[in-house]
C-alpha cells in the first residue's frame, strides 16, 4: 500500500466520523473527485497538528459563510454539532462574518443553520435584550479595538480624521466592537481566527494583515493563524489560502524586525 493510499484511506475516515458514513460533503465520487478529497482535505489538512477539530469547524464554518456556499454550510453546520460545537458559538461565527461579508449573507447563513438545528431538535432560548446606551457600546469598543489593535487602532480607515470614513466609522466601534465582537458564545482568540480566515477568503490585504498581526494580541500564536489560514484553503481556494500565507509571512517578519 503507497503513501497516498494510507492518505485515503485514513481520510475517508475522518470523513465519515465528521460527517457520517453517508455524507457527501466534499465527497462526489465523480472523476475520482471523492478519493482526491479524502487524501488532500481530509487525510492531510483536517488531520494536521496545531488546532483541534472544533477550531478548525469554525474556521471552515467562517469562510463558508464568507464564500455563501450554503449547501456546504448546511453539511457542515450539521456536521460541527456532532464535533460538540455549540448551536451558540455557531451562531456567533455567522453574524460575526457579516461585518465583513454584509449583515445579509449573515441572515442567510443564520437561515440555514437555523434549519439544521430544527432537523436536529435544537432550540435556542432569545438572548435578554442588550439594551446598553451608546455611550456604553462606544466605551467598550474603543475598549476592544485597544486589545485587539495595540497602537494600530487608529490607523488608516480607523483615524478619527480621515475625511471619508470619519462620519461612519463610531459605528464600527459601537456596533462592530461594542457589540457583536462582545457578544457571549465565542471567545476571542476564536473570534479572531475566523476573521483572519474571511479577510482571506474575501482576498482583503489590508484588513487581512491588520487582524492577523491582532489576533497575535488577544492569545492566538502564529502557528494558529497559519493553521487557520491553510484550514480555509479547501474552501475559498488554495490561490487565496497561499496568498494569505505569504502575507501571514510579512506580517510576522515585520514584527521581527521591530
Amino acid at each position: 500500500m503507497t503513501q497516498r493510499d494510507d492518505l485515503n484511506r485514513s481520510g475517508r475516515a475522518l470523513r465519515a466520523e465528521i460527517f457520517g458514513a453517508g455524507d457527501a460533503a466534499l465527497a462526489n465520487g465523480a472523476f475520482g473527485f471523492g478519493d482526491l478529497m479524502a487524501e488532500l482535505v481530509y487525510g492531510n489538512i483536517w488531520n494536521r497538528p496545531g488546532l483541534s477539530r472544533q477550531e478548525r469547524m469554525a474556521v471552515t464554518l467562517a469562510v463558508l459563510c464568507s464564500v455563501q456556499n450554503q449547501a456546504q454550510l448546511r453539511r457542515h453546520v450539521a456536521a460541527a454539532l456532532k464535533l460538540g460545537l455549540t448551536p451558540r458559538a455557531i451562531v456567533e461565527i455567522l453574524i460575526q462574518i457579516g461585518i465583513y461579508r454584509g449583515f445579509a449573507a449573515s441572515e442567510t447563513a443564520l437561515e440555514t443553520a437555523l434549519a439544521v438545528f430544527a432537523e436536529e431538535g435544537i432550540t435556542l432560548e432569545a438572548d435578554a435584550p442588550r439594551s446598553d446606551t451608546l455611550e456604553v457600546l462606544m466605551e467598550r469598543g474603543r475598549d476592544l479595538q485597544g486589545a485587539l489593535h495595540a497602537e494600530r487602532r487608529h490607523e488608516g480607515h480607523a483615524s478619527p480624521d480621515n475625511p471619508a470614513t470619519g462620519s461612519i466609522y463610531p459605528l464600527v466601534v459601537q456596533y462592530c466592537y461594542g457589540e457583536i465582537w462582545d457578544r457571549p458564545g465565542l471567545d476571542r482568540r476564536l473570534r479572531a481566527l475566523c476573521a483572519v480566515a474571511s479577510f482571506a477568503a474575501l482576498d482583503h490585504d489590508i484588513l487581512l494583515r491588520k487582524f492577523i498581526l491582532s489576533a497575535l494580541n488577544i492569545g492566538a500564536s502564529r502557528g494558529d493563524i497559519i493553521e487557520g489560514l491553510i484550514q480555509g484553503g479547501p474552501y475559498n481556494g488554495f490561490a487565496f489560502m497561499l496568498k494569505a500565507l505569504n502575507i501571514a509571512q510579512e506580517a510576522f517578519a515585520s514584527l521581527d524586525k521591530a
